[in-house]
């Protein structure tokens, strides 16, 4: 038989890798590549349960594996909340900085008709 068309190429070279084979090296290889990128343990709203898989503080949301959560960092719903916690921690700050209000003395006068 001619297998010199056919995919594969060569006789014995494996042949080519199915969808599933080749997302599942996609994914761990981003990971990978997103793990040597990023230090997990600086990461403030990063946190394994005693499950043993991994939470976001932030949103509140559970992922089975690191590759998981790194994906979930860079998506719409953590950033979101990324931006509304920065947001509420200026306005907050800016509450602090505000002059505050002046002090005014208390007058001391006689009551008239109390018992002395």
């Amino acid at each position: 038989m001619d297998f010199q068309h056919r995919a594969g190429g060569k006789t014995g070279s494996g042949g080519v890798a199915s969808a599933s084979e080749s997302n599942r090296d996609r994914r761990e290889r981003l990971r990978q590549l997103a793990l040597e990128t990023i230090n997990l343990a600086k990461d403030p709203y990063f946190m394994k349960n005693h499950l043993g898989t991994y939470e976001c503080k932030l949103c509140l949301t559970l992922h089975n594996n690191e590759g998981s959560y790194l994906a979930h960092t860079q998506g719409k719903k953590h950033q979101s909340n990324l931006a509304r916690r920065a947001a509420r921690e200026n306005q907050q700050s800016s509450d602090i900085v505000q002059p505050i209000k002046p002090h005014y003395e208390v007058r001391k006068f006689i009551k008239i008709g109390r018992p002395g």
